[in-house]
């Protein structure tokens, strides 16, 4: 006869399960808020950010209780819907239409050509886009991500040299990558990962996450002993730490909304 620990084991889910469930709010606004169901979870857990509404319940939480706690927290989840409600610059890239581009702290002019193959370059007068007559919405999401990326390397290339002096190696690789939360991740691996969205705000931001990042090389952790690291190698780190307080929100979400980002 099975034990009760291993009866208890046997009911435990291996994997976070997820579905929708609508909330209609006092103005009448249908929310469709995603519902995640996690093993890990300790308690009802209510979120929002740029992408909409979480809601997360433990296993054993019962779907009444979720939608009861839905109910008790409209209030509050139509003031944060209202918050992270997306700035008016923050638009599709639509051909002919969209007029500027984000980089490195500015809203460059946007220059439409009909070409053979999708490229975007920069330019002295601002940012050039050819594309083919019939290229697909995809495409350009691709075109526009790919140099956005080539953008954020070269930023990078021209910082790094200055910054490995003193540690034990140099980063194993260095991948970008849209990341939801985070600007920076230091794997153990020495994999280090920094959010494409950086190359989009001012140039000293993103250079203080590639040196944060970098001097976990060193410390890896949030110590005392690192925020030393940090402050010989970039001594206006609460500049740039502040100014993630006050614009990354609106610079994440930028980003997703040009690359369509679920």
């Amino acid at each position: 006869m099975p034990s009760v620990f291993h009866r208890l084991i046997a009911r435990t889910p291996r994997s976070v399960e997820r579905d929708t469930v609508a909330l209609e709010l006092d103005d009448g606004r249908r929310l469709e808020v995603q519902r995640v169901r996690d093993p890990r979870a300790k308690r009802l857990k209510l979120s929002v950010d740029e992408r909409g509404a979480r809601l997360t319940l433990p296993w054993r939480a019962s779907l009444v209780s979720g939608d009861r706690f839905l109910q008790q927290h409209r209030d509050w989840l139509a003031e944060q819907l209202a918050r992270h409600a997306p700035d008016d610059d923050i638009v599709a890239l639509v051909p002919g239409v969209a007029t500027h581009l984000p980089l490195r702290g500015e809203n460059l002019p946007l220059h439409w050509h009909e070409g053979r193959f999708a490229r975007i370059t920069r330019q002295d007068d601002g940012i050039h886009v050819d594309l083919p007559a019939r290229a697909s919405a995809a495409s350009l999401r691709r075109t526009l991500r790919a140099f956005y990326e080539a953008e954020a390397r070269t930023d990078i290339g021209r910082w790094l040299p200055g910054y490995l002096t003193g540690l034990p190696r140099a980063p194993r690789q260095i991948r970008l990558k849209v990341m939801s939360s985070q600007w920076g991740s230091l794997a153990p691996d020495g994999t280090l990962t920094l959010d494409l969205a950086l190359v989009l705000g001012r140039p000293s931001a993103f250079e203080y996450v590639l040196v944060h990042e970098l001097c976990h090389l060193l410390q890896a952790n949030h110590s005392p002993a690192f925020w030393h690291e940090v402050e010989a190698r970039f001594p206006a780190w609460r500049d740039e730490r502040a100014w993630f307080h006050a614009e990354g929100r609106r610079l994440k979400a930028r980003l997703r909304g040009l690359l369509a980002e679920d």
